[in-house]
């Protein structure tokens, strides 16, 4: 039995909105789906929702959904580009990483901040094939909800050799200071040594175990 015009329209428009989904997807990055930061969810489920919409109603306008997600993926995109400009705007949009366990010792305090659980906690270990709590060192809530763990059997000395950034995009990093007992002044101080008196013009930052600087400047090839 042949198709009518509106069957024909119908799947059109679902070709069509196929076709602008995966450009708009290519266009605003490549990221895995548990990577996605609240932005980016956002604005995949309203495109999902536009597009319904005009396969739904063939009768309306194909430029009353194809605007709609052109300006989605502008808005997607100039978050982006501020974010990476100010970083304070990055953590109020993305959060930031929740430190869930600091040399072995649980952080009550962030996990009700967080809102989570120990059984929340436990599941994620065992997702990641960590018997215990106890082998833990370090345990990091990421910004999409994973766990990211280290446990302590991989250094000589017990601990997990997790090097924590002192310096990320030019902001020095008070919470890795404190963890290594050091202050800003010094890390000033030590930046100046290395040759980098200007703390802004740094992208990264490390220092490891064995006392070895890693330093990133802005910009640079």
């Amino acid at each position: 039995m042949l198709l009518d015009t509106l069957e024909w329209s119908i799947i059109g428009r679902t070709i069509l909105s196929y076709i602008v989904i995966v450009i708009i997807f290519r266009l605003m990055g490549k990221r895995e789906i548990g990577e996605l930061s609240i932005i980016d969810l956002v604005v995949y489920l309203m495109l999902a929702e536009i597009a319904v919409f005009s396969i739904e109603d063939p009768s309306s306008h194909l430029l009353h959904f194809i605007v709609p997600m052109v300006i989605l993926l502008i808005i997607q995109r100039g978050t982006a580009l501020l974010s990476l400009k100010f970083p304070k705007m990055r953590d109020f949009m993305e959060g930031k990483p929740s430190v869930i366990i600091s040399r072995g010792k649980i952080d009550e305090h962030e996990m009700r901040k967080q809102r989570y659980s120990f059984s929340d906690l436990q599941q994620q270990l065992r997702e990641k094939g960590t018997k215990s709590v106890q082998d833990v060192d370090f345990a990091i809530l990421e910004t999409s909800g994973e766990l990211s763990v280290f446990e302590k059997q991989d250094t000589e000395d017990g601990s997990s050799g997790f090097v924590q950034p002192l310096i990320i995009d030019g902001e020095i990093q008070q919470k890795a200071l404190d963890y290594i007992d050091k202050t800003a002044s010094w890390l000033r101080g030590e930046m100046k040594r290395h040759g980098h008196p200007d703390i802004g013009r740094i992208s990264y930052c490390t220092l490891d175990q064995d006392h070895n600087w890693y330093i990133d400047r802005k910009d640079e090839r």
